[in-house]
């Protein structure tokens, strides 16, 4: 069986940066081989679960922990993990490959299947460059592109024969090719009776508590974290508490472009007087406007599916400075998809669940089915509005009791991981 499988893996040292964390990783009884990436930011803990029921390790790595868990627990390794990943491993004696993709899906993992071969990658890139892959496009994806602000909804991608392993799923594959998917973790959004009397003073020291403990956990690395510090809220909170936590020497990064028309460029007002409240050691970069034009090419060059955004070339270009200073850096993304910061939210808790989702697709599609009929030729466009049936059908799940907990769970497990989320990845 070891000869069905063979591996590339270009590592970016952040845990045990020694050589005996490289990858392709293989266990010291050779049974199973893995590659790798993101951080399980509980390794350190599951090594000492693991060490007490009789592994052996010969790394400080998180990498040979996925390792161990897997013969620990097989599939269910992944109910142990709290972090960000991806992650193959084959089980030499068996032939068996198993695929694993973090609860959020913050780390992406492309899968190119045919006949004879399944090939997977972190970017469709990688995929592509070895040729063979049917890159004819999906009509349902480019209506889900041109309808949900550039969301193609797993396990589709732009391109019909490349998919997306969905978010907290485990895939196993077996020899003949045959596999079976298991989610292992799908929040019901049931809101809980015990939280129904509590205050917002109550409110607010249980999400302090929460995001204090989820920034302590992202501390854990052998090289130096930053922040790409915009200012706002979400990133400055990240700040405030990485500073609570003792972090020294915490080096924070702002991008602003040049004032046009009038309208300021930057937000360095704000990001400053975060920067001097808590003593970071604070980087500003500003762009020129002949500057975007020319790395236009570059951002769109490190991206694995397209993407719209107005501030990819932001992030590109910063990543490019922070780069040469850290590998490691926490962001404010998400925070609107789990917090409702949107403007569309407030509008939605107002409605009924029977008219959320045209409600929803009103306010946050790009444009409705009927648009697409003048723009995409007959053999593009699906026969109904698979877009509008997509998000209608997530919305009547159960669990969720109202119109903003369900667009919430849509966002959180569809829209942040194909927008904020994969847009950062790709461009840091």
């Amino acid at each position: 069986h070891r000869a069905r499988w063979r591996w590339g893996h270009r590592r970016l040292k952040i845990i045990d940066l020694s050589d005996l964390g490289a990858q392709p990783m293989t266990d010291a009884d050779g049974e199973i081989t893995g590659v790798f990436n993101g951080c399980v930011y509980n390794y350190q803990e599951l090594r000492e679960e693991l060490r007490r029921l009789g592994h052996r390790f010969r790394s400080t790595s998180d990498t040979e922990v996925v390792l161990h868990a897997y013969r620990q627990w097989g599939t269910a390794c992944v109910e142990h993990f709290h972090g960000m990943f991806a992650f193959a491993l084959v089980e030499h004696r068996t032939g068996r490959l198993v695929l694993g993709r973090d609860r959020l899906g913050i780390k992406p993992l492309y899968l190119a299947p045919t006949p004879d071969r399944l090939r997977f990658a972190s970017s469709l890139p990688a995929l592509l460059a070895a040729g063979d892959v049917d890159t004819s496009v999906d009509p349902v994806a480019v209506h889900q592109y041109l309808s949900w602000h550039a969301t193609v909804a797993p396990p589709r991608t732009v391109l019909t024969g490349v998919r997306k392993l969905p978010p907290a799923t485990v895939r196993v594959v077996e020899p003949d090719g045959s596999h079976r998917d298991h989610r292992y973790w799908q929040p019901s959004y049931t809101r809980r009776p015990e939280y129904a009397d509590m205050g917002p003073d109550e409110w607010r020291d249980a999400v302090l508590e929460a995001l204090r403990t989820a920034v302590r956990r992202r501390m854990v690395s052998d090289v130096p974290v930053g922040v790409l510090l915009s200012g706002g809220l979400d990133s400055s909170l990240i700040v405030a508490l990485l500073a609570e936590e003792g972090q020294r020497g915490l080096k924070t990064f702002s991008v602003g472009f040049e004032a046009e028309g009038g309208e300021q460029g930057d937000e360095f007002r704000y990001s400053d007087l975060v920067a001097r409240e808590f003593g970071t050691d604070h980087r500003r970069m500003m762009v020129p406007s002949d500057r975007v034009s020319t790395a236009l090419d570059d951002a769109v060059a490190a991206m694995s599916e397209p993407m719209i955004s107005h501030d990819v070339v932001a992030f590109h270009l910063l990543s490019e400075q922070v780069s040469k200073e850290v590998k490691v850096v926490q962001s404010g993304q998400g925070a609107d998809e789990v917090f409702a910061g949107y403007h569309w939210y407030p509008e939605l808790a107002a409605v009924g669940r029977e008219e959320e989702p045209q409600r929803y697709a009103e306010t946050y599609f790009d444009r409705p089915h009927a648009d697409l009929e003048g723009i995409l030729q007959p053999h593009m466009l699906p026969e109904d509005d698979v877009s509008g049936r997509f998000v209608r059908d997530h919305m009547a799940r159960p669990g969720a009791q109202t119109a903003l907990d369900a667009a919430l769970r849509l966002d959180t497990h569809v829209m942040l991981v194909d927008d904020p989320v994969k847009r950062v990845d790709n461009m840091t």
